[in-house]
């Protein structure tokens, strides 16, 4: 994938991580929110290592 591809997608993770941590102090968050959540957080990480792969 090209370099701003990566980088849009780690933008748009850390967006949606950050919602569903807000949520998830606010009100708590569902077993599956909560595996959604698990699941960006490795597609964050990979994403990142793919980034750094490129330079």
């Amino acid at each position: 994938m090209s370099q701003a591809v990566l980088e849009r997608r780690s933008e748009l993770l850390k967006k949606n991580i950050q919602q569903l941590l807000i949520q998830d102090n606010q009100h708590g968050i569902s077993r599956q929110e909560s595996l959604f959540l698990q699941q960006m957080i490795k597609e964050l990480h990979q994403t990142s290592h793919e980034m750094n792969g490129q330079h």
